[in-house]
């Protein structure tokens, strides 16, 4: 039987082969973006107390009205916004489902969307599985900024979308406002929608802050913002995201869910929304950072070059280039293989595999695990 090819990539996706490497080498996995370490034991219990308070059955199709509620609260709280959670929160089986959804909801044959690479991979699939082309813009190393003169050259009368991640998977760069305001004037008098995936938008380093989509009015209005609770309370296995988006977007984006998943877990949702109303949770920033610093304390004592200190997400990149002049994905495997520690290759995250000699490594981890890695990386020699 013949299947069609629905998207470009192929194979297995690199999170799933450098894991699998992982556990065939005993290595210490930094690769996949997951903590090893414990969820917070009160949102482990309100998760108990729903099972058994019988919140098992199917939720409404938007999301449990508590959670959209929580939701809202906490926007207002933070970022002092007003978000209507009727009429513009979804809540998702994660967030690649609400990134995929989005397009979705937006995207017909012929279209084109504007993706800043490295970027995560799911993307372009998403894209491509709707019909539409992925037009890459490469982001200027080693601060992964954008360069807003290459994507105003990429914009074409097809032009249907552009999607942004920031902070930003696999490099750690964050944008500032004036990024938003660049891409506000780019997409000004336009139909482009813009997809900004904010997933890791609690974990900001460094005293920075975190910018989203939703605070610039004039790109709110055409934006389809999406978040993880799985990146802030640090259970990814949960998988449950949210889609915040107008009124109109958000119909369009239902009308999609509805026929995909249609419910989300139920009892995770009810004790997300429990949890997520409690103000005297620690800010999940705080930990991470000092895990980011240890990482880089450690890191920097190997022959590892670290051009810019990830400002946030799980991430740090990383060159080899005192190291290996081996391509990125011989590199990985080979440091997993003879090391003992998975990383991801960076060429992975661009369409035509880009190779820098870097390589992405997970902090989101134990001190002991970031520790015993970085101990099997001290037999490492410059060239």
């Amino acid at each position: 039987m013949q299947f069609p090819q629905k998207h470009s990539a192929t194979g297995t996706t690199i999170f799933t082969v450098m894991s699998a490497l992982a556990q065939q080498y005993d290595a210490i996995n930094l690769s996949q973006g997951f903590p090893d370490f414990p969820i917070d034991e009160g949102l482990a219990k309100l998760l108990y107390d729903a099972a058994k308070g019988n919140y098992n059955q199917y939720s409404p199709m938007p999301g449990l009205p508590m959670l959209r509620q929580a939701i809202s609260k906490n926007f207002k709280r933070r970022y002092g916004l007003d978000v209507d959670s009727d009429a513009e929160i979804t809540v998702t089986p994660g967030a690649t489902y609400a990134i995929y959804a989005a397009f979705t909801a937006v995207l017909q044959a012929g279209d084109e969307v504007i993706v800043l690479e490295p970027a995560y991979d799911s993307y372009i699939p998403n894209i491509e599985m709707n019909g539409a082309k992925a037009v890459p813009v490469p982001l200027s190393a080693p601060d992964y900024s954008v360069d807003w003169r290459k994507v105003e050259q990429a914009i074409t009368p097809k032009t249907k979308a552009i999607i942004v991640n920031t902070p930003h998977n696999p490099t750690g760069a964050i944008w500032q406002k004036d990024d938003w305001d660049a891409l506000a004037d780019l997409v000004r008098d336009t139909d482009i929608v813009i997809v900004s995936d904010e997933v890791y938008e609690q974990l900001v380093f460094d005293g920075e802050q975190h910018y989203s989509v939703l605070q610039h009015e004039e790109l709110r209005a055409r934006s389809f913002a999406i978040y993880s609770f799985g990146k802030v309370f640090n259970n990814t296995g949960w998988k449950i995201g949210y889609c915040i988006a107008p009124p109109e977007f958000t119909r369009a984006f239902r009308q999609v869910h509805q026929f995909m998943a249609f419910a989300v877990n139920t009892p995770a949702q009810y004790a997300l929304a429990q949890h997520l109303g409690n103000e005297a949770n620690a800010p999940v920033h705080i930990m991470m950072q000092q895990k980011r610093d240890y990482f880089l304390e450690l890191i920097r004592q190997t022959p590892f070059t670290i051009h810019e200190a990830a400002l946030g997400s799980y991430f740090q990149v990383a060159s080899y280039e005192r190291i290996s002049d081996m391509p990125d994905m011989e590199f990985a495997q080979w440091l997993t293989k003879e090391y003992g520690v998975a990383t991801i290759p960076v060429s992975a995250f661009y369409k035509d595999k880009k190779d820098d000699k870097i390589i992405r490594f997970c902090f989101a981890k134990k001190e002991e695990t970031i520790k015993s890695a970085i101990e099997r990386l001290s037999g490492l020699r410059a060239l």
